[in-house]
């Protein structure tokens, strides 16, 4: 492969509420007969070594599909961003895609390419869907993980936000791409 990408940590995020799903645990939630992490494992297990789960329970259940658990620093799900620093804290590499949990149709080609633009760029990137950010799909550098610590202490609690701090390119996908569909409620399940 002449554009080999180097090594990645991956984080799936799996610490919500679930309170669109009634308070269950999203990741865990059935799918065509399995846990959604089960259907984000599959596809990113081949492309790394280091594969992060951050989740505030339910750890047995998950231990079975990561390298690494990581939890917040703070109870009561504080959101995606404390996730992300809990996640970048314990890398074991230089760049890491943040994915979350309840997005089973993300593939390798989306991944490989965020993951190109950000590297190229020496910067984060992101995936813009219709003029929209969408943190979830991210490929990040360790080295921001001092700048979100940062925004943290001072009060931010929006990944994007966060983010937006810094440098960010933007990988645009259309608004009807299947990949970024997230399944985040009982009645998208169905479908």
């Amino acid at each position: 492969m002449p554009d080999a990408l180097p090594p990645c940590s991956i984080l799936i995020l799996a610490g919500g509420r679930g309170q669109r799903m009634g308070g269950r645990d999203k990741g865990l939630v059935a799918w065509q007969g399995e846990p959604l992490v089960a259907h984000l494992q599959r596809v990113v297990r081949p492309l790394s070594d280091d594969l992060v789960i951050s989740c505030n329970r339910n750890q047995e259940a998950y231990r079975t599909y990561a390298d690494q658990l990581v939890g917040d620093a703070e109870a009561d799900f504080p959101g995606p961003l404390a996730g992300v620093i809990a996640g970048l804290k314990v890398a074991r590499h230089e760049w890491m895609v943040v994915l979350a949990c309840d997005a089973p149709l993300v593939d390798r080609d989306l991944i490989e390419a965020l993951s190109r633009l950000a590297v190229a760029s020496d910067s984060a990137a992101m995936v813009r869907q219709g003029g929209f950010w969408q943190p979830m799909f991210s490929v990040l550098p360790r080295r921001i993980l001092p700048m979100l610590e940062q925004a943290w202490a001072a009060g931010e609690r929006s990944l994007q936000k966060a983010l937006l701090r810094e440098t960010v390119q933007g990988l645009e996908c259309t608004e009807d791409d299947r990949r970024l569909s997230n399944f985040n409620s009982p009645e998208l399940l169905q479908g």
